[in-house]
């Protein structure tokens, strides 16, 4: 059961919809909350603060990065302050931390003590990220220890989650983590495997006969394709809001997540996807 949720802020209009999710999510499973800012070491240290020093209103000086640390943790202090507020406001538990380094690397340690990660697609650098998953949430989906929510930019309570299944390990544990959700949400749970030869396929009579177990209304249907597009459509075409998928497996549906279609995923999925090892 999910007790401790992660929140990574940065202040964008991403992360305020990912505190969204957070907060729908800890009331429901009545979970505490950690909000973490993360000064970014790699920008801070770079030539390129320096280069942009005029254009925010800094002189270049020897002391630059320590100046625009202390700029950076007032914003911290802010966000945090707001992140506390609206927990207070929605009688979520919860706990805040600053801490500095590589954002994606600092994010994942601070995982290992949570039960999930919650971050925005997209960061407050939006606009120099190449691609349409942010830089950092990238990095955050490869290295994370635990179960991974990527939300979108809009909050929408989810009502139709969806298992992508492929009977790897990985894909067993997100039909687990699917189950828990979804049994403590109420919500029903369609589950989907892509097989060349579906009368030979035995994925969906294991996820049947796994699901059963839990008191989960659930609905199971194996269709052809490449599975590089054919979750895509399924997704879209039966208007789901939340996909739970195995993050490691070396498959077409995960490539797709965590290697070079990465931009692939992102742009054909609206809703939030939760990414399990």
């Amino acid at each position: 059961m999910m007790k401790k949720i992660l929140a990574a802020l940065d202040g964008s209009e991403h992360s305020s919809t990912a505190l969204q999710y957070t907060l729908w999510l800890a009331k429901r499973f009545e979970a505490e909350v950690t909000g973490l800012y993360v000064v970014d070491i790699v920008s801070l240290e770079g030539p390129f603060l320096h280069d942009i020093s005029a254009s925010i209103g800094f002189e270049p000086f020897l002391n630059f990065s320590s100046k625009m640390r202390e700029v950076l943790e007032s914003k911290g202090d802010a966000i945090l302050d707001s992140f506390k507020e609206a927990c207070e406001k929605e009688s979520v538990s919860c706990d805040s931390r600053i801490s500095s380094g590589v954002v994606a690397n600092e994010i994942c340690d601070k995982a290992r003590v949570a039960d999930l990660v919650v971050i925005g697609r997209r960061g407050a650098n939006e606009k120099f990220d190449s691609g349409l998953l942010g830089s950092v949430a990238g990095g955050v989906i490869r290295k994370s220890p635990k179960p991974v929510l990527i939300t979108p930019r809009v909050f929408k309570a989810p009502e139709k989650p969806l298992l992508a299944y492929d009977g790897s390990p990985t894909s067993s544990n997100a039909m687990h983590a699917a189950a828990e959700w979804t049994k403590a949400l109420g919500l029903p749970l369609a589950v989907v495997t892509v097989s060349r030869d579906p009368d030979e396929d035995t994925n969906l009579s294991e996820a049947q006969d796994y699901l059963s177990t839990y008191d989960v209304e659930a609905s199971y249907e194996c269709i052809e394709g490449d599975p590089h597009t054919a979750i895509e459509d399924y997704y879209n075409k039966n208007a789901h809001d939340l996909l739970f998928i195995g993050a490691t497996h070396h498959s077409r549906i995960v490539e797709m997540v965590l290697g070079s279609n990465t931009e692939y995923l992102t742009r054909s999925l609206n809703g939030p996807f939760l990414l399990v090892r």
